[in-house]
Formats: structure tokens, C-alpha cells, sequence
């Protein structure tokens, strides 16, 4: 197989403003400017892994969007697929802090932005199957009617072409239309993918099973090759031909954000995956990166280098 990409990305990226302190996010007084958005976090993580990585979208020519390509730029990523249009604006995103280790309040500001806008007529085949592996989520699929049809045909176009497919349900429930559509268009999405990745809760939700191990299933019997159930603090279990189990999490002293969490894990759960290591030991590394997120502000902060992998032994 001839490919130039180890994994393609199609997505939306925000900026992302983080409050300065604890509490309702009108109080605060300052906010960290950083980078933001589900696919984008798996892209610059597996990017910081050594791993050679395309990512596909629209932003504005605005202060943000400029801001958001030279980051994702500087983070060694191929943005040769990311179009910067002067007529449309740039998705951002407020977040605030906590200190109990709950969930953060977001306010998002992304109706209409420029990412909302793309489609099918995006996706450059030829450039996309360069890659060995597409890693989809159901962020993009919930922006817009036509990055629902964009996340379909990539995924189609990738799994028919012999690549390998990952797919994180990674529910958006207020960009879709109706609980009943989310759950529809999120589990037709999981059939054209080889590995799924949900929560526990997710799953819950989408599948009307109540443990990790039916919810495991249930997505096999659909066609999954592999299904890893992720379980916060307490790891994670996974349901593949050679074997199910439970793998579990890595101690936190204190969680300080969780958002993108399930991103980490993604990124280690692929690359693991990618350099032909064994499920257990894939799941392992994703349960470790997922245990750093949690522990910084931003989204993607917590992401490890090679070096800082190599130094734990994953």
C-alpha cells in the first residue's frame, strides 16, 4: 500500500478560552488563549508521537483562524487540506475551570462558522487515501448537514480502500436536532468503522445496554473489529478477536480538566495500535494519555511527546 499520511482527520478547530479561576464563567477576568476541537486533539497528539498526520477544514482569515493553522502548523501537522475562506468566520469556544473535578461549563460559538460549511465536496479522495488510517468522531458529523455527509463518505471512502477506520462516538447533544437523530446517525457512523471507542455512558445511550462488556458487543456484532469501552478513573474494557478484558486506569492526584480526556486515549489506543502492538498494550497507553489530560487545563497540553512516552515504557 502506498501512503505518504499515517492518519487523516476531518474536523472543526475553535479557539479555546480558558477562565483564569474557579467559578461562573461571566466572573472571570482574564482567560489562556488555546487550541480546541475533538479531531484536532487526536491530530496534535499523534503528531507529538512521531506520527505523520493530515488534517482536513475550513477556518476564516480572521485573528483566530490565522492563530489556529499556525498552531496546528507548528505542531507538524499537514494542513495542505485546510481552507481559509475571507467570507466566513472562525468557531470559538469559552470554557471555565473547577476545582471539585467535575466536567467545566463550555459556551460554544460555532452556528455557522466556516467549518460548518464543508461537505463532501472537501474531501480530495486521492489525498485522503495516502493515508493508512482515518480517525473519525461524532463532533464533525454533528456540526452541520453537510459534515454529516462529509463524515459518512470519508469514512466509506477509507474503509472500502483497505484502511483502517477509528471512530469516537464523542456525543454533542446540543448540535443535534434530537436525541433519536444523534443516536441514528452516531451508531450508522460506528458500522464504518473498524475500531469504536465510547464511554461507558455513551454507549449506555446508544446501544440501550447497560455494561461495558454488552456495549462492547453490541458494536461487534455491528461490525466492529474492536470496541474499547473507556471507564474514566477506572480504565477501560475491550472486546476484539483475540481476546476481551479489562485494562485498568492510572492514579491522578488531582483532576484538574477533563475535557479531552477521551481524545488522549484515543491517541494512544491508534498509535499503539498503528505500530503493531498488541490491544492490551494499545488500551494501556490510551488509559495512561487519558489519565495525563485530565491532569492540565487545556485540551491538548497533557498530550506526551515520544520521549515522554519512551520514559514510561508505553
Amino acid at each position: 500500500m502506498n501512503t505518504n499520511l499515517d492518519v487523516v482527520t476531518f474536523g472543526e478547530a475553535m479557539m479555546l478560552l480558558v477562565a483564569d479561576r474557579p467559578g461562573p464563567l461571566e466572573q472571570a477576568q482574564s482567560f489562556y488563549k488555546r487550541t480546541a476541537g475533538a479531531e484536532t486533539n487526536v491530530a496534535i497528539g499523534l503528531a507529538r508521537l512521531g506520527l505523520k498526520v493530515g488534517w482536513a477544514s475550513r477556518l476564516g482569515t480572521d485573528s483566530m483562524g490565522r492563530y489556529l493553522l499556525a498552531a496546528m502548523q507548528a505542531e507538524g501537522i499537514d494542513c495542505s487540506h485546510v481552507v481559509c475562506d475571507a467570507t466566513q468566520k472562525t468557531g470559538f469556544q469559552f470554557k471555565g475551570q473547577v476545582s471539585d473535578g467535575s466536567d467545566p461549563p463550555v459556551e460554544y460559538h460555532r452556528k455557522g462558522s466556516a467549518a460548518s460549511h464543508m461537505g463532501v465536496a472537501d474531501i480530495d479522495e486521492d489525498w485522503l487515501l495516502t493515508a493508512r488510517h482515518l480517525h473519525a468522531t461524532g463532533v464533525f458529523a454533528a456540526v452541520s448537514t453537510t459534515t454529516l455527509q462529509a463524515a459518512q463518505k470519508t469514512m466509506t471512502l477509507m474503509h472500502d480502500g483497505g484502511r483502517s477506520v477509528s471512530f469516537d462516538p464523542n456525543l454533542r447533544p446540543t448540535l443535534w436536532a434530537s436525541p433519536e437523530l444523534m443516536r441514528a446517525a452516531v451508531n450508522e457512523l460506528a458500522t464504518r468503522a473498524h475500531w469504536v471507542l465510547p464511554g461507558l455512558e455513551e454507549g449506555r445511550f446508544l446501544t440501550g445496554e447497560d455494561t461495558p462488556e454488552h456495549v462492547a458487543q453490541w458494536y461487534r456484532e455491528r461490525g466492529a473489529q474492536l470496541v474499547v469501552v473507556k471507564l474514566g478513573s477506572k480504565g477501560a474494557y475491550y472486546d476484539h478477536a483475540s481476546g476481551c478484558g479489562f485494562v485498568p486506569g492510572f492514579p491522578v492526584a488531582k483532576v484538574i480538566d477533563t475535557v479531552g480526556a477521551g481524545d488522549g486515549f484515543a491517541v494512544g489506543v491508534i498509535s499503539a495500535l498503528l505500530e503493531g502492538l498488541s490491544v492490551p498494550q494499545a488500551v494501556q497507553r490510551g488509559a495512561w494519555i487519558g489519565a495525563r489530560a485530565v491532569q492540565v487545563l487545556g485540551d491538548s497540553e497533557g498530550l506526551p511527546t515520544r520521549a515522554e512516552l519512551d520514559a514510561a515504557g508505553l
